[in-house]
């Protein structure tokens, strides 16, 4: 009787101890089963974030206009004045309240050879209606005297440029 009394007692300090293991195995799994939850929220939120900074990076980028082929230091000390000019010149748009820029500035550092690969010049405009008009001008092949090949490029709030942004040569003979 004795040896099933300690068979007993073995047993039931077998049970204790897988009964213990198993509920510390079900903390962990609860644990785990709440990280995976938060991590699926954190997951869902990086990607709305992703969503807004995009559409924010697309609207931001909406009214940018490239102008391509002028050469360095012809627009002088004031970017905006140059551009207002020759957009006048080269489109023959009268815009009704004045053109307006945001900013407007060539791209990048200054390269050793400036004469014979000038930096573009991106300028966003304040009105969107304007730079609407200009690049529908622009699709017309709008000739320019003072560039050696000019183009205007419209950085597209639907693809980002790098992935292949619209370009509209205006020398009829870079077409």
């Amino acid at each position: 009787m004795t040896s099933l009394t300690a068979e007993t007692k073995s047993i039931r300090l077998d049970i204790a101890g897988s009964q213990s293991r198993v509920m510390g195995l079900e903390q962990r799994v609860t644990m785990v089963e709440a990280q995976a939850a938060t991590s699926q929220d954190r997951d869902q939120e990086l990607l709305y974030l992703r969503s807004k900074l995009t559409d924010l990076e697309n609207r931001s980028r909406r009214d940018n206009v490239r102008f391509l082929g002028f050469p360095e230091a012809i627009e002088g000390e004031e970017m905006h004045s140059f551009l207002r000019e020759m957009l006048l010149k080269l489109t023959g748009i009268t815009f009704g309240p004045p053109l307006e820029f945001q900013r407007a500035h060539r791209l990048g550092p200054k390269r050793p050879d400036a004469t014979v690969h000038p930096r573009p010049i991106i300028a966003c405009l304040l009105r969107h209606m304007q730079a609407r008009q200009l690049i529908q001008r622009a699709r017309t092949h709008v000739p320019c005297q003072t560039a050696r090949r000019s183009g205007y490029q419209r950085t597209s709030p639907r693809k980002p440029v790098s992935a292949g942004g619209h370009f509209w040569p205006s020398d009829p003979g870079h077409a």
